[in-house]
């Protein structure tokens, strides 16, 4: 309190941990695939998932580049999935930016979601982010937020700073619901419509920002 006031502060929250902190397998994929389910069985709005997949342990797990078109792995077909339900879907594009992956990592590659990418405070994309667009050549990532030196609490009451998309995309999903929370009567596709629609590049995206940084006083207007 009076320290760190994040994004949404008085919304309700659903915590699910479906990643294993001990290894990379494909089936952490079928993980948040159950979770998804049992968050939408109790009428969640919005999903944050801070966490992307590209290779793994074995490589016969490994995705191509291929798989990345949003109907080929499991994960990204499930966030597909709960986005035509009307969830508001919101996922980190990936840290490969600096890596020979280079690209966004599943699941940012679903359809009809928000994946974000990170920039400085200054606005400029960080190396790190991973760069669209997907396999089956859509704008991604859609939009970017602060993901260098971002802000988080840590368990000893201090505030610290952290880099990556994973920051990036919750404080987007934050602000995509108090967005949504100015508009009640919108759908979650209107919501995604509007920050899309006020971000800095929406009418020249690329390949590193998508259609960039997303101004919420227009998305609000625009809605």
């Amino acid at each position: 309190p009076d320290s760190l006031i994040g994004t949404a502060p008085d919304a309700t929250y659903v915590l699910y941990r479906t990643e294993d902190a001990y290894s990379e397998s494909l089936i952490e994929e079928d993980y948040w695939v159950r979770a998804a389910e049992h968050a939408d069985s109790l009428g969640v709005d919005l999903m944050n998932t801070s966490l992307g997949y590209s290779l793994f342990d074995f490589p016969e797990m490994d995705h191509t580049w291929e798989d990345l078109d949003g109907q080929t792995t499991h994960i990204a077909r499930g966030m597909s999935a709960a986005a035509a339900k009307g969830i508001l879907c919101v996922t980190s594009a990936g840290n490969s930016g600096n890596s020979d992956w280079h690209r966004i990592t599943t699941p940012a590659d679903a359809h009809g979601i928000l994946a974000v990418g990170a920039v400085n405070a200054t606005g400029v994309h960080a190396a790190f982010s991973g760069f669209g667009p997907s396999a089956d050549g859509r704008v991604k990532p859609e939009v970017m937020a602060l993901g260098l030196g971002a802000a988080y609490p840590t368990h000893d009451t201090l505030v610290k700073t952290g880099n990556g998309t994973s920051f990036a995309s919750p404080i987007l999903c934050g602000m995509a619901a108090c967005l949504w929370q100015s508009a009640p009567s919108a759908t979650a596709a209107d919501v995604r419509w509007a920050i899309i629609e006020s971000a800095h590049l929406a009418s020249a995206p690329n390949d590193s920002m998508g259609y960039g940084i997303p101004n919420f006083e227009i998305a609000r207007a625009l809605l």
